[in-house]
């Protein structure tokens, strides 16, 4: 494990100031080349970042993922012809805003337009009850969260309000990622008050001239792209990142073949004493809170995994420079932190590793994350993000928060049900000192009760290592009393398996034989047609030699030969070893030979791919007479303790 020696408690402030400047995404080493305006009647190309956010557009169109939507709950006597002039106002001064995207000589391009009067429009209230005004501002600010842009024809921001009440409105702002991030809600909410404040007291808007925009930028980081530095960066990325794999978290549901963009989030606060906890303990490693919580997070990943090689996606600001600090624009960057360790360290040491990662990788932010997976070039699984599967996030909110002159303004939750990656643990420090946040789940892969649990298991392990930062990983305890309670035997505790899988289905097929068990391709399948077919195969299998612990390759696409092939295999007494045809032949070749398996199972399109890479027996399905077998069950051979089978990983950088 690379660990980073631990600093002197006393450093000296202007040390503790420049650390923590680093760890909050402070400028890497090095001297780059200044910002300048460039010439707007040539040809303006994206940023990575929005680059990447044009083509998932362009991808799936209809889309919610990649929309960043705000809401505001607005109590008080609001000048709403005053907030439809901040609206444009702000639209005209920020050229990102009412920017568009169309290809130009086959590359995708900025097209921006002059500055233009934007209409706020007002949605009048329903009548009704109080509960009934609450469900319809909470059903205005969800229709909202997910109305797609065109971003050929629309400008990427839109703002809409709802009169709940003369003094009661709720303000609702959706901005597309390609033009705006998490830095840019500050600089909006900021800047729209300002212009408010002016328009409501009849006087022209004062903000500062911006030094450059966010075209510029783009142009700026093309231009950065062929200096030595950046070749500097990715070196180490490449490095950082080699033989990186997916994390394969244990899931409720099974993983769909491409990834679902449906999200949901359980919230969380912790407790006011662990805070103080956490904040001690990382000044006590010259750290910020991030290089606590991270690790935390990722022990805890190591625990549902069983791995120490715990890759998670995080983002950085991006804004290194002075002249982007107050521009609205994508301006972020995804990084990855990649926590590895050998034996049982102790959480100290983790906590010493990530200061360092974390450091090295803000050092190294430079690199886009688009053009960096296209340089490593993971192998593409349309279920999952490339390189992680998991992300964490600590955002900063500073007393300021949102603000209208005379009117009182809270936050709405405006989340558009989106989930970027299977998991993100979000985390929102106050400035009193306070984390809260939320842990955003992918509902097509987790159950809420699950994600439930998660959090108890994060906080719990949080608060035993911020009490002793010492203790070894394995000694921390995760489970609270309810789960313990269940381990030990509870009345609705896991029973030990005592019964196999094709008993059970011979159960089920006994009860309802002519109800329908499969349908494939406009074909069909009763239970007593399937169990009968599996027989037949079993028996085949065991002339060939198939038996407990020996292995069955299974080459066959998804079908009505899929079913009673696999409970032939285990009828048979054997585990199977499923062989994806869509896999080149010298990869379905390795699995073969180094799992050892004794007969294949195909069928004729699929031969070629097996034939040549497999020694043993073959049963190739539609040539096979398969009906000379008994469609009775064979004698039981397996039982419960024996393979059903044997899966072999992704293998995204190597062998699998």
């Amino acid at each position: 494990m690379s660990v980073g020696k631990k600093k002197p408690a006393d450093v000296d402030a202007l040390q503790e100031k420049l650390l923590r400047r680093r760890l909050g995404g402070g400028r890497p080493r090095g001297r780059r080349s200044a910002i300048t305006p460039v010439d707007r009647a040539g040809t303006l190309r994206l940023s990575f970042g929005q680059q990447q956010m044009w083509f998932l557009n362009r991808l799936e169109p209809d889309s919610a993922e990649y929309l960043v939507p705000l809401a505001f709950r607005v109590r008080g006597a609001l000048d709403t012809a005053a907030l439809e002039q901040a609206w444009s106002a702000l639209t005209a001064r920020h050229e990102v805003l009412r920017t568009r995207y169309a290809l130009a000589d086959g590359e995708p391009a900025q097209i921006i337009d002059p500055p233009a009067a934007v209409e706020l429009p007002l949605e009048p209230a329903r009548e009704g009850s109080a509960d009934e005004r609450e469900r319809h501002a909470t059903e205005f600010v969800a229709r909202m969260s997910v109305i797609p842009f065109d971003l050929e024809h629309e400008w990427p921001a839109r703002a809409r309000l709802l009169r709940l009440a003369d003094d009661d409105h709720v303000l609702s702002v959706v901005i597309h990622h390609i033009a705006f991030d998490a830095w840019s809600t500050r600089v909006l909410m900021t800047e729209l008050g300002a212009l408010y404040e002016e328009f409501t007291h009849g006087r022209e808007p004062s903000l500062p001239a911006l030094p450059v925009q966010y075209a510029d930028y783009a142009a700026w980081q093309r231009a950065e792209e062929s200096s030595g530095a950046y070749a500097r960066h990715l070196d180490h990325w490449r490095e950082r990142l080699a033989g990186i794999t997916p994390l394969d978290l244990p899931t409720d549901l099974p993983r769909p073949s491409h990834r679902r963009h449906e999200g949901a989030d359980v919230p969380f606060a912790l407790p006011e004493g662990l805070c103080e906890k956490v904040h001690k303990l990382a000044q006590a490693h010259n750290a910020t809170p991030f290089a606590v919580l991270l690790p935390a997070f990722q022990a805890l990943l190591a625990r549902y995994t069983g791995r120490r090689d715990i890759p998670v996606g995080t983002v950085a600001s991006g804004r290194t420079r002075p002249e982007l600090q107050g521009l609205i624009g994508y301006g972020i960057n995804n990084l990855v932190m990649r926590a590895r360790w050998d034996g049982d360290p102790s959480f100290a040491e983790l906590v010493d590793q990530a200061r360092e990662t974390l450091i090295e990788a803000y050092d190294h932010q430079a690199v886009p994350f688009a053009r960096l997976v296209d340089e490593l070039q993971p192998e593409r699984d349309m279920s999952r993000t490339p390189l992680y599967d998991v992300a964490f996030t600590l955002h900063e909110r500073g007393s300021e928060g949102a603000h209208l002159p005379g009117l009182a303004i809270e936050p709405v939750t405006a989340t558009g049900g989106v989930a970027k990656c299977d998991l993100e643990l979000q985390v929102n420090a106050a400035a009193d000192g306070t984390f809260q946040g939320q842990l955003v789940y992918a509902t097509s892969l987790f159950e809420r009760d699950t994600v439930q649990r998660m959090i108890g298991h994060f906080v719990r392990f949080l608060e035993q290592v911020a009490e002793d930062e010492t203790l070894r990983l394995s000694q921390v305890d995760i489970l609270d009393e309810a789960e313990y309670a269940l381990a030990a035997g509870a009345p609705h505790a896991v029973q030990p398996v005592t019964r196999t899988v094709h008993e059970l289905f011979e159960e089920q097929a006994a009860r309802t034989p002519d109800a329908v068990a499969v349908i494939a391709d406009g074909q069909s399948l009763t239970y007593a047609q399937l169990d009968a077919r599996a027989n037949q195969l079993a028996h085949r299998l065991r002339e060939l030699g198939a038996g407990p612990e020996r292995l069955v390759g299974i080459c066959l696409p998804r079908g009505t030969d899929l079913l009673p092939t696999l409970l032939g295999v285990l009828k048979s007494g054997a585990a199977y070893l499923p062989l994806d045809p869509a896999n080149p032949a010298d990869r379905l070749a390795y699995i073969l030979n180094d799992a050892g398996a004794s007969v294949v199972v195909t069928e004729t399109p699929l031969l070629p791919l097996v034939q040549d890479v497999h020694d043993g027996p073959l049963v190739v399905l539609d040539q096979e007479n398969l009906d000379t077998q008994p469609t009775t069950p064979p004698t039981a051979l397996s039982g419960p303790d024996n393979s059903i089978y044997v899966i072999y990983t992704s293998g995204s950088t190597g062998r699998p």
